[in-house]
C-alpha cells in the first residue's frame, strides 16, 4: 500500500498558498488589496506567501501605477494552475481512499 500524502506538494498544500493559487485559478489576476481581504490576511503575510510562489514560478506578479497610487496584481501561471489541478487530484485520491475504506 502506497503512503496516501506521498503526492502532496509542500509548495502547493501550505495552506495561505493553496488559498492563494484557487483565487487566482478562479480569476484572470487579483490585485494583492483582493487576496489580503479575501483570504483574511496580513499585509506581510501575504506578501511573504506570494513571493515564495513566486521564486517557485506558480505566480507572476506585476507592479502598475494608478494614477500615484501603487497596485500589485497577482496572476497564476501555467505551471501554478497545473501544481494547483495537481494537489487537487491527491487530495481527490485522499478522500476516495477514505470513502473506500468505509
Amino acid at each position: 500500500m502506497s503512503s496516501p500524502i506521498a503526492g502532496l506538494d509542500n509548495m502547493v498544500h501550505q495552506r495561505v498558498r493553496l488559498g492563494i493559487l484557487t483565487v487566482l485559478t478562479e480569476a484572470e489576476r487579483a490585485d494583492f488589496a483582493y487576496l489580503r481581504e479575501t483570504l483574511e490576511l496580513t499585509d506581510g503575510n501575504l506578501s511573504s506567501n506570494i513571493q515564495t510562489l513566486e521564486q517557485a514560478g506558480l505566480v507572476a506578479v506585476e507592479k502598475t501605477f494608478e494614477g500615484r497610487r501603487p497596485r500589485t496584481w497577482v496572476r497564476a501561471t501555467p505551471a501554478g494552475r497545473k501544481a494547483l489541478a495537481d494537489e487537487i487530484a491527491v487530495l481527490e485520491g485522499i478522500v476516495a481512499r477514505v470513502n473506500g475504506a468505509r
